[in-house]
Parts: structure tokens; sequence; C-alpha cells
């Protein structure tokens, strides 16, 4: 068997991570586990995760959410107008997490001393990922003047990245179309040039 690089060790870690948070809950897996599942000794875990259980998880969710804003970027390119982008956009964020068995195990309450020990100070690591896919959008729409001229990409992230949150968090039972006419009114006007609002 050829040797294992470092970034394939790596990936087979996060990759075994995953699993096993899929498996035992995020409170409840332990870098033993991890290891088990990776077919490699605890100490080479550990040597190529300084970060230890806290990178891990980190790990996971922003390769995760990698993988949705590649498929977010693609929708994003096909969308006729800033406000379905931002109004499409936001559901298909908001059905990701809750869909999301990766993500969705770290907004069990369980996890969630786990997770706000993992992302602190990750939060400009994942705001700055999520820039670098929209800015393109964003630039565009300004030069077209269909997103409004005196709001900042980052800042705009941000705003939607707390929307989505509080939609997931406090879940009002709406249905598609009702969250859809409730971006539509509030959030859309924030963000789209009048004329497109």
């Amino acid at each position: 068997m050829p040797p294992v690089t470092g970034d394939a060790t790596r990936e087979r870690i996060i990759d075994a991570a995953e699993a096993c948070f899929g498996r035992f809950g995020v409170a409840k897996t332990t870098v033993e586990d991890i290891a088990a599942a990776a077919q490699l000794s605890r100490a080479t875990v550990y040597r190529s995760v300084t970060g230890g259980r806290d990178e891990l998880i980190l790990a996971v969710v922003v390769r995760d959410l990698r993988r949705f804003m590649d498929r977010l970027a693609e929708r994003l390119r096909r969308e006729r107008s800033v406000s379905e982008a931002i109004v499409e956009g936001t559901l298909d964020a908001v059905n990701y997490v809750r869909e999301e068995p990766a993500i969705a195990h770290f907004l069990v309450p369980e996890a969630a001393g786990h997770m706000q020990a993992a992302v602190a100070g990750a939060a400009e690591h994942v705001l700055a990922l999520c820039c670098e896919y929209v800015r393109p959008h964003f630039e565009q729409a300004q030069r077209q003047r269909t997103l409004r001229a005196d709001i900042e990409v980052e800042g705009t992230v941000e705003f939607l990245f707390r929307i989505i949150t509080s939609l997931i968090v406090m879940d009002r039972d709406r249905d598609a179309d009702g969250l859809r006419r409730f971006l539509r009114t509030y959030v859309v006007p924030v963000i789209a040039a009048p004329a497109s609002a």
C-alpha cells in the first residue's frame, strides 16, 4: 500500500469525523472514535489535526459549507433577478442546514457547547468564505444597479447569514411559499435596489 500523504490523511480523518458525528453525535464522539473509524493511530490523528476535536468539528462544517456554496454559486448564476437570487438562495441555505445531517448534528442542543467552542474565533473565516463565493454576483448586480450601491458585500453576507440563522433557530412553521413572501417583504427591500425590489 502506498504511503498516505498529509492532505490525504487529513481528508481521511475529516471523513471519519463526519461519519462519527453522524453515528454518535458531536458531544459523544471522541478522538479515539475518529482514529478507529479512520483506521489510524490516535497519535497520527493528533499530528494531522493539531487543534483536536474542535478543529475537526470546524473542518467538517467548512467542507460542507464549501459544497453548499458551490451549488449556491451555480444557482445565483441562473437566477434572473437579484430579488429572486436573494429569496431562493436564502431558502436553499435554510433547507440545506435543516436537511444536511452533517450540519444538523451541530444544531441540536447537546452539541451547542462543543460547536460554540469550535467556531469561536472562526466566524471571520466562515464569513470570508461566503464572501468569496458571493462577491462576484454582488459586484455584478451593483454594476447593473440592481443591488443597492451603498452596501458592502461583507455586511450583506453577514446580514443574510443572521437572517438564515434566525429562520433556522426560530422555525415558525411557514411553508416554502410563506417563507418566500416573508423574504420578499422584509429582506429583499434591504438589499435590492428600489427598482428591482
